[in-house]
């Protein structure tokens, strides 16, 4: 039976995004009627319809204008919005936030949705009752920071979402992991669906040879992607074999702190912070790159480093959240523990060390593994499967 099925993002999906746009399409191949609820809109977005959330303005006459605009749309719907306050006032709300969620949820509350489904876990924060408001199911994903660090930030803040949602998808064992540590319940319905690639003609794609060992990372300048321990390591490794240049791809809060770490470390000529690329630039930069370093404290699974193997590149990564389900050390990659530079270090010397047909053995498996278990197809049927 053909469903409506709501995903609500914080905006759409951009050309990267894979993991949302190869679900969108596969569940349209489906039959499926797809709708997308944004809090911020992108016109370039045209792969189902766009449904942006309402706004909260600063200016009091805008806002007011847009409230009574929200109001009036919402009257012949006005029994879904009692059963909304209901729900929400037997949930101990008060009222003043009770007609603050029903603006913000607006959009939804109008939708002919069989399933609302929550991107990330911190979007059903406010909307935990929409779904039974309107006679729909309530899924919610659990991909990384909405459920490693938010809630450790927040104490308690998904218990009315586990109370009310019908199904959880996770991204790996490690994020449905957490979710039953921050208290979702067990008897609750899960599914684990991975992250997925595009597969490409790999065997022209792996480097070997080059004068200088080429070290590549793409991830926010953030301090969960571990970087300080990253320079930490290198500067362990130019003690030994100083035939190295890391580049860094990506833009973030982290930045200042990493150029000074780069200078006191003495990694000028070895460290390279290449800022943000267009994906065809990213592409390219890890092609010609001979290993992808990861050493993140912790990953919900990092769709990054399945590109990598995809390529054929030498990956390795930290033992942190889910990166242990991406790699199968010592067989496609090398996971190292988390927050040990000097560990790294070794691994690194290790790898560089190999031989060329060892290295080329490693590619291989890797990119075998990737083409058998983490393809758009796979993803997108078990996505299928997760709303029948």
């Amino acid at each position: 039976m053909n469903k409506h099925i709501a995903l609500i993002l914080s905006q759409p999906p951009g050309y990267s995004e894979t993991f949302f746009k190869s679900k969108i399409k596969g569940l349209q191949d489906a039959g499926h009627q797809v709708s997308l609820f944004v809090y911020k809109d992108d016109p370039r977005f045209t792969d189902c319809k766009v449904l942006p959330m309402p706004k909260v303005y600063a200016n009091p006459i805008r806002h007011f204008f847009a409230t009574l605009g929200v109001v009036l749309g919402l009257l012949p719907y006005y029994e879904r919005v009692i059963r909304y306050m209901k729900l929400e006032l037997k949930a101990e709300r008060e009222l003043k936030q009770i007609f603050k969620y029903i603006y913000i949820n607006a959009t939804i509350l109008k939708t002919d949705a069989a399933w609302l489904h929550f991107g990330f876990a911190t979007l059903a924060l406010q909307s935990e009752h929409v779904a039974k408001a309107i006679d729909a199911k309530m899924a919610v994903s659990l991909r990384g920071f909405d459920i490693d660090v938010y809630p450790m930030k927040h104490l308690n803040c998904y218990a009315r979402l586990w109370q009310n949602v019908d199904k959880v998808h996770a991204i790996s064992k490690h994020t449905l992991q957490q979710g039953y540590y921050h208290g979702l319940p067990k008897n609750t319905s899960v599914q684990i669906i991975t992250p997925a690639v595009k597969l490409v003609n790999s065997e022209l794609l792996i480097n070997r040879g080059q004068k200088a060992l080429q070290i590549i990372t793409v991830g926010r300048l953030h301090w969960m992607k571990g970087y300080i321990d990253v320079l930490e390591a290198l500067a362990i490794l130019k003690h030994q074999n100083n035939n190295f240049h890391y580049q860094i791809i990506g833009i973030g809060p982290e930045e200042e702190a990493l150029k000074f770490a780069i200078h006191q470390l003495g990694l000028q000529q070895h460290v390279t912070l290449l800022g943000k690329q267009s994906n065809e630039a990213v592409f390219k930069y890890i092609e010609k790159s001979e290993v992808y370093l990861q050493y993140s404290h912790s990953e919900g699974f990092c769709n990054a480093v399945l590109e990598a193997q995809a390529l054929g590149k030498l990956c390795i990564v930290s033992d942190g959240g889910g990166l242990p389900e991406n790699i199968i050390d010592g067989e496609t990659g090398w996971v190292v523990p988390k927050r040990q530079p000097r560990l790294l270090a070794e691994t690194l010397e290790r790898v560089i060390a190999l031989d060329d047909a060892i290295k080329s053995q490693f590619s291989e498996r890797a990119i075998a593994r990737v083409q058998h278990e983490f393809t758009l197809q796979q993803q997108q049927a078990k996505f299928v499967e997760f709303y029948n």
